[in-house]
């Protein structure tokens, strides 16, 4: 892992790091690149704008560990809104959260419950409901909760995160069940005994689960498979895989976060490919922001810009 991931991924754990950066102008600044705003009406503003470019979107709170029980219950009812808000706009949007905010740290058959009523929800309004992967410790949680709920409902997709060595065979476990995968690279401060630790380590094994998504959706045996990535190669290699697959354009799916890459964005959806963007909103910002730099660490520039005018 480069020295610069690492201590942007140390400084997304610290709290005073938090209480400094947080009041300073020129953070909020830079943050405006990746989050339209904190409260969901900003949010929908975005989801407008990209709805007009005929990109659909995933909204997101942020927001992780919640400490009581009526946190849980209060994000489980605010993503009901969410998905009603996206309905009667007729945004084609789904919606994506942390185990955490629904509480599976504290009480897994709680969070279990309330991740359960959100997924009826989304299956009535016909909408998808993504679960987020957080640090390694929630992982056999997160699938098994994941598991749970796609044993009734086929409106839900799991991430998955190819700098874990146990990302393998815990797709081997899934597959059979006709899964819906977000695979990402993966954005927490993990230890060099569970996960890669060098960028070109991580993107050999991202490219590897790949391939075995794509070869799967190719035998016709179901699921659905998302990307997430802005790297132009990773993506060129992924549709030129997907070509020897003999496979359609919009048979799997790119998913970019708000604010980065809008030319491939645009690029991709114009090629024939399915594009969505993961919208994030919220005043838990922090940790988010801090996991969003260390992913390309030269984007620390863009807060440095900031920082020096003023």
């Amino acid at each position: 892992m480069g020295i610069a991931r690492e201590i942007l991924l140390r400084g997304s754990e610290s709290q005073w790091l938090a209480d400094q950066l947080t009041r300073r102008r020129f953070t909020r600044k830079a943050v405006e690149r990746f989050l339209p705003g904190t409260d969901l009406s900003a949010a929908l503003d975005a989801t407008a704008g990209l709805e007009q470019r005929s990109i659909p979107t995933i909204l997101t709170l942020l927001g992780e560990h919640v400490s009581v029980a009526a946190e849980a219950e209060a994000a489980a009812r605010h993503y009901v809104e969410v998905l009603e808000r996206v309905s009667q706009l007729q945004f084609d949007s789904d919606v994506s959260l942390k185990p955490t905010q629904l509480g599976i740290h504290l009480d897994f058959e709680a969070a279990c419950e309330l991740f359960g009523s959100l997924v009826r929800r989304a299956r009535e309004l016909g909408r998808t409901v993504a679960v987020d992967m957080e640090e390694s410790v929630y992982v056999d949680r997160t699938i098994d909760l994941y598991k749970r709920l796609r044993a009734d409902h086929p409106n839900v997709a799991l991430c998955l995160q190819a700098y874990l060595f146990r990302t393998a065979s815990d797709l081997a476990v899934l597959l059979p069940t006709a899964p819906s995968i977000r695979l990402v690279k993966g954005a927490y401060n993990e230890p060099s005994r569970l996960a890669f630790r060098r960028k070109r380590d991580v993107d050999a094994n991202f490219l590897k689960l790949a391939d075995t998504l794509l070869q799967e959706l190719g035998s016709g045996s179901g699921g659905q498979v998302f990307f997430g990535t802005h790297d132009p190669r990773m993506i060129s290699q992924i549709c030129r895989r997907a070509e020897q697959l003999k496979l359609p354009k919009d048979a799997f799916e790119f998913q970019l976060l708000y604010g980065i890459r809008r030319d491939l964005q645009t690029q991709l959806a114009d090629e024939g490919y399915r594009v969505r963007v993961l919208i994030s909103y919220g005043d838990a910002w922090f940790p988010w922001f801090m996991r969003r730099l260390a992913e390309r660490p030269a984007n620390v520039l863009f807060v440095l810009r900031n920082l020096f005018a003023g």
